[in-house]
């Protein structure tokens, strides 16, 4: 007899052999009905997964989160198909679920369009409603191989010969398409029903330049139709809020091809830049970090005693001296830098912690398919810092930084913040104890703080483990900007030491430490979190203002030389346009706030004030309007996130 235990702790028991499918008919019929998959001894597999033996046995239904992976895993499948039906000539790559959705590459000569987009979902429909079974099935390598040879599928067989071997080839076939996976899937196309597909975009064939370029479709597939409205609502949200087509119609930025990851900052996106590093170092200072600059380029020499050349040569703009004939990096990072300051004299235990901060300009030789606006660049600027201490103060260091960024984060009005505690990747350096007492270090000040936190396991940087900080934006879209790292290692690789109060020398703590990330990414989040309506204290322009005829310029001219003595941003408008005209401009422009200046406000020696999202304010004094600007100027950016 085969005894099957379901999670209530019922058990069925049958002849013999059976697939899942035929219990699950016996054991509950609705339950059948509903069925995408199975999960046995905690794998999950298909409905045809044929029982040997006494098993713990799951279906998977729409109600199950787990299920929604094996849905769009086979909604790419789907895909495939179709695209292949209406493209005989196209080959097929691969197809992973990524977050939100999937996608599937395809080899093909000519550029998929949004016509031809719209053809293959209107085909993939037409394959769902034909509830075409999905079938599993194993080959031997050399019949696999020769199988995809006579379909002309390439790809897939460089696929096939770079499995090892002694590896199980499994197949799915689903009506005329077959298909390289290991699986699960559903049984049968009909419980593809709620996808959509989104956009169409080049990708090298595995990731590299020196590759074929693809053609890359992306889709999304959801377990209930709300679901997918939901998110498509938010993606048209967000694509209203990229900070691109923002930048250009704020004039912020731009970057063209002959600086391709390189930002050309414009007066108002330089403003912005300017008071968020200007907010940032007031921050630290209060907070007892000296501010240092080191150089942009080093030698290869310190980059390989730092491990950095190993991990990060690919990654590395390198130069050379003809004189000297040595090569330089420019650098990628801050932290080797910061240990050459730290090393210039001799420090006691008295010193320490010693906190060095720097707006440090790093460079990175990113993958020019990877760059993507401001949040994918090639050079930025980290608000850096290094923290020196004893192993006795990394305790209270670490608190103290972590309550630091959920101020600053406030204050930029994100007040959802995600933790995970990042631990030791496969290839690092420094000694396994090392590691233990780095990663027993933050976990402790993780619990101390009553934080909720999880794991990112084999995440952390090559010289030590870290806690990542993670934003949700107004759209709930997740960003990693802060971050806090341990590291024993690379402080003794560059030789740095302190006096103990026995007079012993010591190997300091260092502490890798950001919250912003870089400067240029985290505009770009915020300009997309706000919609590029910026709150008060980061808006480059604060107030507009504007005259309704030629006879309020005197009057208006004195009311923003009074602004400006308030420390406010403003501008005049003094043109002779329209008053409506010039309210819709600078509407647009988003300023925050527009002040309209005409007969009965020069009699009444105020200004009518006017906020970017359409409320009337009224008339106002000066002074009056002062304070209100002052007020929101000092709640940053707390008072607009809940706006």
């Amino acid at each position: 007899m085969l005894v099957i235990t379901v999670p209530d702790g019922t058990k069925f028991s049958f002849p013999g052999p059976v697939t899942i499918c035929q219990a699950t008919k016996k054991i509950n019929s609705s339950l059948a009905k509903a069925a995408i998959a199975a999960e046995v001894n905690g794998k999950f597999v298909d409905l045809s997964y044929l029982l040997t033996e006494d098993v713990v046995l799951r279906i998977l239904t729409e109600h199950d989160p787990q299920a929604l992976e094996i849905i769009r895993h086979s909604t790419a499948h789907l895909l495939a198909h179709a695209v292949k039906q209406l493209f005989p000539h196209a080959q097929v790559t691969i197809g992973p679920v990524i977050e939100n959705g999937f996608y599937y590459d395809f080899s093909i000569a000519q550029s998929f369009t949004p016509d031809d987009l719209q053809q293959i979902e209107k085909r993939m429909q037409e394959l769902s409603k034909q509830a075409l079974p999905i079938e599993r099935f194993e080959l031997p390598r050399t019949e696999a191989i020769a199988l995809f040879r006579r379909m002309g599928e390439e790809y897939k067989v460089e696929i096939i010969e770079k499995i090892p071997e002694g590896e199980v080839l499994s197949f799915y076939r689903e009506g005329d398409f077959v298909d390289l996976c290991r699986g699960p899937h559903v049984p049968n196309t009909n419980k593809l029903k709620i996808f959509k597909l989104t956009h169409i975009a080049g990708a090298y064939w595995r990731g590299d330049a020196k590759n074929a370029m693809l053609q890359r479709i992306y889709g999304t597939a959801w377990l209930k139709q709300n679901d997918l409205d939901t998110y498509l609502t938010r993606l048209a949200e967000a694509e209203k809020r990229d900070h691109r087509k923002l930048a250009k119609q704020l004039d912020l930025f731009h970057i063209q091809e002959e600086a391709p990851g390189m930002v050309f900052w414009h007066p108002n996106g330089w403003a912005i830049y300017q008071y968020i590093e200007r907010y940032i170092q007031s921050c630290l200072v209060k907070c007892g970090y000296q501010e240092i600059r080191t150089p942009q380029l080093l030698s290869r020499h310190l980059w390989e005693r730092s491990g950095h050349w190993d991990k990060f040569f690919k990654e590395m703009f390198i130069t050379y001296t003809s004189d000297e004939n040595t090569q330089f990096a420019i650098k990628p990072m801050n932290c080797p830098g910061h240990v050459q300051v730290f090393n210039q004299g001799l420090k006691s235990y008295r010193d320490l912690p010693v906190r060095f901060s720097e707006f440090g300009s790093c460079h990175r030789n990113e993958p020019s398919g990877s760059l993507h606006g401001l949040m994918r660049v090639r050079g930025f600027v980290q608000d850096d810092a290094h923290i020196f201490c004893t192993e006795e103060q990394l305790q209270s260091e670490v608190a103290a930084f972590i309550t630091l960024l959920y101020e600053v984060y406030a204050d930029f009005g994100f007040n959802e913040i995600l933790l995970k505690l990042a631990t030791r990747p496969e290839v690092r350096v420094g000694s396994n104890e090392n590691w233990d007492r780095a990663e027993q270090a933050l976990m402790h000040a993780l619990n101390a703080g009553s934080f909720m936190w999880s794991y990112a396991v084999g995440e952390g940087a090559f010289y030590g483990p870290k806690i990542e900080f993670s934003l949700k934006d107004c759209l709930g879209r997740v960003w990693q900007c802060g971050t806090i790292q341990v590291d024993f290692s690379m402080p003794e690789r560059l030789g740095a030491e302190y006096i103990t109060e026995k007079g012993e020398r010591k190997v300091p703590v260092m502490l890798h430490r950001a919250i912003l990330g870089s400067l240029e990414r985290f505009i770009g989040i915020l300009i997309e979190h706000y919609a590029g309506r910026f709150p008060v204290w980061l808006a480059p322009v604060q107030v507009i203002v504007m005259t309704i005829t030629d006879k309020q310029h005197g009057y208006a001219v004195a009311v923003a030389q009074e602004l400006e003595q308030a420390g406010l941003r403003i501008k005049l408008d003094l043109r002779n346009e329209k008053i409506g005209f010039k309210i819709r401009e600078h509407t647009l422009q988003k300023i925050p706030y527009l002040l309209v200046i005409g007969d009965k406000e020069i009699e009444s020696q105020q200004v009518s004030v006017r906020r970017q999202t359409g409320d009337n304010l009224g008339r106002l004094l000066v002074q009056e309007f002062v304070q209100l600007m002052q007020q929101a100027v000092s709640q940053r950016g707390r008072i607009d996130a809940e706006k």
